[in-house]
């Protein structure tokens, strides 16, 4: 039993020498060693050869079901006019006579279109040509092999059993460092000793986060880099593009006052940094926002306001009509465009259908977040 005992604390310290010097320590330095590269080139592999499995099994076994429709409505194939050729000819009646299937058709394709329309298709995942070994991300899966069986469990074993416990202590360290160093830094006077812990201790943090959740963030077009004094706008897929921006250059941050964890980290953040909170009374008064945010760019000293003007989260396949709020701001505008690759994992947050705990679980244990992030040109009112 003690030898049990002595395997088992050995494992724990080599997997926190591990944690600490090899994720932890590159993280806060901003360097990587290369090995999350590695692993998603293996993926990529892996996802390649699967898709090849899959087509061929489906070729061999004629008797697999027909893949299922992944929109709301299952909409028949074909031209309205073949359609409707379809419905005369099973129907005997006259040429040129009235028939109330006619009409009928056509006030269904009418409900279909409403239905299902191109916003409406925008708050549900992005459904992927290929699987990706997630049964999450793709709903025509289908037994095709013993081997393909066997790495979906393996791969299973390592996203639950070794990506995940790794990616929730990582994700706890971050969130505590940065409670915890917000929380002295706010003690400190104002000053410029003091902006610069401020943001020393937020993109550490932010950083750490970040490998807890395996990013992998590309940033081009770094010399449009939001600067203080502006506002930077981008497009909204998840709760988690704030850590993303965030890893390259800090932001004040912008919303609306919530309670529990999530009250914790604001109230010790805004202690550090002049971050913009509102009540939810406040947020209704459009006018009051504006004034808050005016006075914040005011002060060219003060980080860059993000904000999403979307004001909703997307499934990363389209851009929505941006609230005009924050461009009545008389301010710089620095857009960005943010693109995440959904072969790894599907980033975006459906609110109506997963809330933040259950949402965040799905995402530690997807493979990995690579993401794509473009700085546009600065832009102000003409």
């Amino acid at each position: 039993m003690e030898d049990l005992w002595c395997v088992a604390v050995a494992i724990f310290q080599l997997w926190v020498f591990v944690v600490v010097f090899f994720i932890m320590f590159p993280a806060m330095f901003g360097l990587s060693l290369g090995v999350t590269g590695v692993y998603i080139q293996i993926l990529v592999k892996i996802f390649e050869w699967a898709t090849v499995r899959i087509q061929r099994g489906r070729q061999e076994q004629s008797s697999l079901p027909v893949p299922l429709h992944t929109g709301i409505i299952e909409r028949a194939s074909g031209s309205m006019q073949e359609q409707m050729g379809q419905l005369r000819r099973s129907q005997p009646t006259a040429a040129g006579e009235f028939c109330l299937s006619d009409a009928m058709y056509f006030c269904k394709k009418g409900l279909e279109s409403i239905v299902d329309d191109q916003v409406t298709q925008r708050f549900s995942s992005e459904e992927l040509a290929s699987w990706n070994l997630l049964t999450r991300t793709n709903q025509n899966f289908y037994y095709i092999s013993l081997r393909l069986t066997i790495i979906w469990g393996l791969g299973v074993f390592v996203r639950y059993c070794i990506l995940f416990p790794l990616r929730i202590a990582l994700a706890i360290i971050g969130l505590s460092w940065l409670v915890i160093g917000t929380t002295v830094v706010g003690f400190l006077p104002e000053g410029s000793v003091k902006n610069w812990l401020s943001e020393l201790v937020h993109l550490t943090c932010y950083r750490i986060c970040a490998r807890g959740l395996s990013a992998t963030i590309h940033y081009h077009n770094k010399e449009n880099r939001p600067k203080k004094g502006g506002i930077c706008v981008a497009n909204h897929t998840t709760p988690i593009d704030v850590v993303i921006l965030a890893n390259d250059g800090c932001y004040a941050m912008v919303g609306q006052i919530h309670g529990g964890l999530m009250g914790v980290l604001q109230r010790s953040m805004v202690r550090s940094c002049p971050h913009v909170w509102f009540e939810r009374s406040e947020m209704k008064d459009r006018h009051t926002v504006t004034s808050r945010l005016r006075d914040h760019i005011a002060a060219k000293t003060k980080l860059p306001i993000l904000i999403f003007p979307e004001g909703t989260c997307v499934n990363n396949t389209s851009v929505m009509m941006f609230k005009k709020g924050s461009f009545e701001i008389e301010g710089t505008i620095h857009p960005v465009a943010i693109k995440y690759d959904p072969r790894l994992g599907d980033a975006f947050w459906n609110s109506s259908k997963y809330n933040m705990v259950s949402y965040l679980l799905r995402m530690m244990t997807s493979w990995a977040i690579v993401v794509n992030v473009w700085y546009l040109p600065p832009m102000t009112i003409q």
